[in-house]
């Protein structure tokens, strides 16, 4: 860890105030796409993933920033992908209602992420909330019966830029809730995360391969990590968080792969961990490795019935199977 009171740095200053003014100036006024025009039925039984798709592919057209609207009620939606590259670079999605994945986890079993956005530009999600519906694969895992599937991730952007989402709630995830992979300029503000204290790897938000990220003003209730930082994460900023139930905030784990980007530039600041299994934590595998942690701070904690406050394991190793037990090559500075 670096020393207690570093400055940031001049490019997580910038961040900051550029992230601040992204989310309310990101999509200037354009023409709007309601779901329900395209077929989408607010009844929460029938598939409007179509409809949605339908809605995008109008908006991504677009050459001019534009708008996609869902209005109040449940709406069902089986796996969906929102590719870009879309004619504008600024797309704003406004949800008053309820997307709802199929509650039989056998729908999206093999999709890996249930909703996923995929080289976009300047898209921003605006309040509404996602109900993944994992409680059934969350009871297949902890009966220990095994022939259970991973699961699908709630919402992942990959390879993508300039994202903004404020006010949205995601809960019962079947696998991680929001993921950001080879993303550039992000903001997250007022995110709310829930599910359960024992459902299986429902990490909060998980960034990797990114840079220039902020996640603020949130709160997070899961059964794993709230935020964990994976490989190749950048100029993250992470504060005001409420963490809890859950394991902490991790960076990790790392080393798993002898050739690995490393994690440098993060600040986590103002945090409150209650009834968390770790507050701030640093994890590696016990191998041989090129990767690193470096000018890290962690700043204003409180922690409230929480097993391990602080914890760096280099030999870590996941439901000790398996173990390397090696010495970690991951350097932690």
């Amino acid at each position: 860890m670096a020393n207690p009171t570093p400055k940031p740095s001049p490019s997580l200053i910038i961040l900051r105030v550029i992230l601040g003014c992204w989310l309310c100036s990101s999509v200037a006024l354009g023409a709007t796409y309601n779901v329900v025009n395209f077929g989408a039925k607010s009844d929460g039984k029938t598939d409007s993933t179509k409809a949605f798709l339908n809605a995008w592919a109008k908006a991504c057209a677009s050459t001019n920033p534009a708008s996609i609207y869902v209005p109040q009620g449940k709406f069902l939606l089986k796996s969906a992908t929102f590719n870009g590259k879309c004619n504008n670079k600024g797309i704003s999605i406004t949800i008053d209602g309820t997307l709802v994945a199929p509650s039989d986890y056998r729908v999206t079993e093999n999709s890996g992420n249930w909703l996923e956005f995929e080289r976009v530009n300047g898209v921003s999600i605006h309040g509404g909330a996602l109900d993944g519906q994992g409680t059934a694969l969350w009871d297949c895992k902890n009966s220990g019966k095994g022939n259970c599937p991973s699961g699908a991730t709630t919402l992942a952007f990959t390879n993508s830029n300039n994202i903004a989402i404020g006010g949205l709630t995601s809960m019962n995830s079947q696998l991680f809730h929001i993921v950001f992979n080879g993303c550039q300029n992000v903001k997250l503000q007022g995110v709310k995360v829930l599910a359960d204290g024992n459902s299986p790897n429902t990490d909060g938000i998980h960034i990797q391969m990114s840079s220039h990220v902020a996640i603020i003003n949130s709160k997070i209730r899961t059964g794993d990590d709230c935020i964990s930082i994976g490989p190749g994460t950048t100029n993250l900023w992470i504060e005001n968080i409420a963490c809890g139930p859950g394991h902490g905030i991790s960076i990790g784990s790392l080393g798993k792969d002898l050739k690995e980007a490393g994690v440098q530039n993060v600040t986590v600041k103002t945090v409150t961990f209650t009834g968390t299994q770790n507050g701030v934590r640093i994890k590696t595998w016990g191998r041989p490795s090129n990767g690193f942690v470096r000018n890290v701070l962690f700043q204003d904690a409180i922690m409230e019935n929480v097993e391990n406050p602080v914890i760096i394991d280099q030999n870590y190793c996941s439901d000790n199977k398996g173990c390397p037990g090696q010495a970690s090559g991951v350097r932690v500075m």
